[in-house]
């Protein structure tokens, strides 16, 4: 038997033994004792083939960008219906990434430059706005709708100004925010539209996933969100041009887009001419963009393949979590404002959002110390109100970044708003534990 016949034989020996493994060890669910087993808020749902893909990527040793990454990115943009899909090391890195590829000078009148401004809002997660302030634009602030927990639309023409060029919004806990809306603004205004798709992948508009109705889209595969890769995210368009400068921005700002491993895709790597640089200068070591190396593993992305078999069948029973935890809870809308998906749209639920109303006799930190003290893990609405952190201390307001009108019920989401998971790796059991405790709590002080 040659070698590559053997090694063959061993790598399948080592994967059927990973199955052996993943049923040994990971393939045992626990089983559910009220008050002592800690319900979290989200984590990972996998079966044997995460490991034996990770494990075959492992055996390959190529490590970094590679067959899985490539795999992906293909498989990705395709469950998308987009163009072009990259994949990165975060969800993070995705947000940095789509909004510096706006702030090429490739893009001529429309480039975002420092000082320029971008409509946003503070109810969410601070990677959102990061990249507008740390590369010296202005977001613009404004307040969100309580029950859809997205963007206040009618505030969208009051905020904008001769400097505004974009609008970079997020999908809050999945719910789409008003995409007709916000679309015909931006036209209407020949505005950049970011979509922070982070926490939403799998919801839909108008019939069509979120993610794909703005100029960019992001997303991330942190353990919480609806795949894994562990850590990772993705980036994805259908603009050619933005798509070439994301690339080159995602690999070290490089000129040249040949593969992980690959030289002289264009055939000329040694024959043309860039800028002042000497004639004939080696085409992988040309930069047209100041750039980074955000790139993920093929480990990761092994990892990713696998979980995409499977978002389907995650997204459907996020759905069907949260309609079973509304119908329980809907009888005491008179104590919260229940979460209301916007109109014209079906979201792929990354929460299950309460809000206290108004006069109720305890407060969130009540309610949510009560829920913990069961092992019911929560979490606040991300920053809350984000101007208000310690991070905008060394800003200037009406400088370095502007609020318009108030923010009133974003301050509402901050004091009074928290959630609890809805993700597929929870038991109906534990569902029903959640909402027990939670009316429990409400029969003994309303």
């Amino acid at each position: 038997m040659s070698k590559i016949k053997y090694a063959i034989k061993i790598k399948k020996d080592i994967l059927k033994k990973v199955k052996e493994y993943y049923n040994c060890i990971h393939n045992n669910p626990a089983e559910f004792f009220p008050g002592k087993t800690h319900i979290h808020y989200s984590g990972r749902v996998f079966n044997e083939k995460e490991l034996q893909y990770l494990v075959d990527a492992a055996l390959e040793f190529w490590l970094t960008f590679g067959k899985y990454s490539e795999e992906f990115e293909k498989r990705f943009s395709r469950y998308l219906g987009v163009r072009w899909a990259l994949l990165v090391n975060s969800g993070s890195s995705a947000n940095l990434l789509a909004f510096m590829a706006l702030t090429s000078p490739l893009l001529r009148q429309r480039q975002i430059k420092r000082g320029d401004e971008v409509i946003t809002v503070a109810a969410g997660f601070p990677t959102t706005v990061s990249p507008i302030i740390q590369y010296g634009a202005k977001p613009v602030f404004i307040d969100v709708d309580l029950e859809t927990f997205n963007v206040d639309v009618r505030k969208l023409e009051k905020a904008r100004s001769l400097k505004t060029k974009a609008v970079v919004l997020a999908h809050t806990l999945g719910n789409p925010f008003d995409i007709s809306a916000v679309k015909k603004f931006c036209i209407k205004h020949k505005l950049w539209l970011i979509e922070d798709n982070c926490d939403a992948l799998g919801s839909k508009y108008d019939g069509k996933l979120t993610g794909v109705f703005g100029d960019i889209g992001t997303s991330s595969f942190y353990p919480p969100h609806h795949m894994t890769m562990g850590e990772g995210g993705a980036v994805y368009t259908n603009n050619a041009v933005l798509h070439k400068i994301l690339l080159s921005l995602r690999d070290w700002g490089r000129d040249c887009w040949c593969g992980s491993g690959k030289d002289n895709t264009c055939g000329k790597r040694f024959s043309k001419q860039f800028g002042s640089l000497p004639f004939g200068y080696d085409h992988k070591y040309v930069y047209s963009n100041f750039g980074y190396n955000l790139r993920a593993t093929d480990l990761q992305a092994a990892i990713g393949c696998a979980q995409l078999d499977k978002l389907d069948k995650f997204v459907n029973r996020r759905k069907r979590n949260f309609r079973h935890i509304y119908s329980r809870l809907s009888f005491f809308d008179k104590v919260f404002i229940l979460p209301k998906k916007t109109n014209g749209s079906d979201p792929s639920w990354f929460g299950f959002l309460l809000t206290l109303k108004d006069g109720v006799p305890f407060s969130r930190n009540d309610l949510v110390k009560f829920l913990e003290s069961k092992r019911i893990q929560t979490r606040n609405l991300f920053a809350g109100n984000l101007t208000r952190h310690p991070c905008f201390d060394s800003l200037v307001k009406g400088k370095d970044y502007r609020i318009v009108g108030n923010l009133k019920n974003t301050d509402k989401l901050m004091k009074d708003s928290f959630w609890f998971g809805v993700y597929p790796g929870l038991s109906f059991g534990q569902i029903e534990y959640i909402v027990d405790n939670i009316r429990r709590f409400l029969v003994e002080r309303v």
